[in-house]
């Protein structure tokens, strides 16, 4: 049951965020608090130990300073800053982190990439209006990042601690 929550919890937040932010430029804050408040419930649970418990919390505060200070100077958006510091508490210090983070950032470099010639191709004359497409043609409106971070937490999340101790009980190990 434990190992279920794990595997639906962390991905459909992440998959809920994407399809948030492309049809609304929105990332509301219960996605952020559903992923943090179960973290706090589940981590427990699965006999990690207090000290990598308080950092992974630890990770998700230091993140979000970070985050907050590029929101503070217009560089990200509310919704993006908040999911990347709560999702950083589901990888805690490390190489998950820091695969994450890369991840993103390479995912949101092609996305941004991609929607900036989308907006300035004649496809998108034919295609704005579409409720799906209609913020990626806008040009007024910046980049839904959240679909940026759900790729590359989707790609970062299988060597994230709570997914490595699902997959090993699912293992039998």
């Amino acid at each position: 049951m434990l190992e279920a929550a794990i595997f639906v919890i962390f991905p459909l937040c992440l998959a809920f965020a994407a399809v948030s932010d492309l049809l609304s430029m929105t990332i509301a804050n219960r996605v952020s608090l559903i992923l943090v408040a179960s973290f706090a419930v589940i981590a427990p649970l699965t006999g990690m130990d207090w000290q990598t418990y308080g950092m992974h919390f630890a990770a998700m505060a230091f993140v979000l300073a970070v985050t907050f200070a590029l929101f503070a100077i217009g560089g990200m958006g509310g919704g993006d800053a908040k999911l990347l510091a709560a999702t950083a508490l589901w990888m805690g210090f490390g190489m998950p982190l820091a695969t994450y983070v890369l991840l993103s950032a390479a995912c949101g470099g092609l996305l941004t990439l991609a929607i900036l010639r989308f907006r300035n191709s004649p496809i998108r004359d034919y295609v704005g209006n579409n409720p799906l497409l209609r913020n990626i043609a806008d040009t007024t409106v910046g980049i839904p990042y959240g679909i940026a971070l759900a790729m590359g937490g989707f790609m970062a999340f299988p060597s994230s601690p709570l997914a490595v101790w699902a997959f090993a009980r699912l293992a039998g190990s």
